[in-house]
């Protein structure tokens, strides 16, 4: 079978700053699903910039495609726009809840540290990366309560962003190209389970 795949968030899961539409996210993601034996019909909803605001109409579109593995990458814009972090999680909520009645096996990527991004003070590093975490829990809380399957990568990609600026592109912002390769490999084993899932459901 084909496995419908939706992604969904900010520019992080759109991919601005990768040099190639291949070195997305989604299609890298999609190439190691591929290699797992999965034909993947993947769709992006994802729009830079947006928050958790925008889910809505983002899941809107992709329910209509009738996703069998959707994953959603928000928050950085939420910290960054002042969104209050219990209205961001709800938000979060209420979207993993209709990707889930429209029959699709959801991953959550939370709110990164943004304390590690090199334009933010070091002075403001501490108040940051409070920010960032206090998002981070209010949102796994409530994507898990909704029934994702929450990819909590960023230890992980924290540590490596930190210590490497080439995971930055040029608007010393978003990703570079190696930058979604260290996201993509931290995304990989949540998403490959939902689609052993969803493959099992639908099957």
């Amino acid at each position: 079978m084909t496995l419908a795949f939706a992604v969904l968030g900010d520019s992080i899961a759109y991919g601005q700053g990768a040099a190639r539409q291949t070195d997305t996210i989604g299609a890298r993601l999609t190439a190691g699903l591929t290699r797992d034996g999965h034909t993947v019909d993947l769709h992006v909803f994802a729009v830079p910039g947006a928050d958790s605001r925008g889910l809505a109409a983002q899941v809107s579109r992709a329910t209509a495609t009738a996703p069998d593995l959707a994953l959603v990458i928000i928050g950085a814009n939420d910290i960054t726009h002042l969104v209050p972090p219990r209205q961001a999680a709800m938000l979060l909520g209420d979207a993993v809840r209709g990707l889930r009645a429209a029959g699709a096996e959801v991953v959550v990527a939370p709110a990164p540290d943004l304390s590690v991004v090199p334009w933010v003070p070091p002075q403001m590093r501490l108040l940051v990366s409070t920010g960032s975490h206090t998002m981070r829990q209010e949102q796994i809380r409530a994507a898990s309560a909704a029934g994702a399957r929450i990819a909590d990568i960023g230890a992980v990609t924290s540590v490596a962003f930190g210590a490497d600026p080439a995971l930055f592109s040029a608007d010393r912002f978003h990703p570079s190209s190696a930058g979604y390769a260290v996201i993509a490999d931290a995304l990989a084993p949540a998403v490959r389970d939902a689609a052993a899932a969803a493959r099992g459901v639908n099957r």
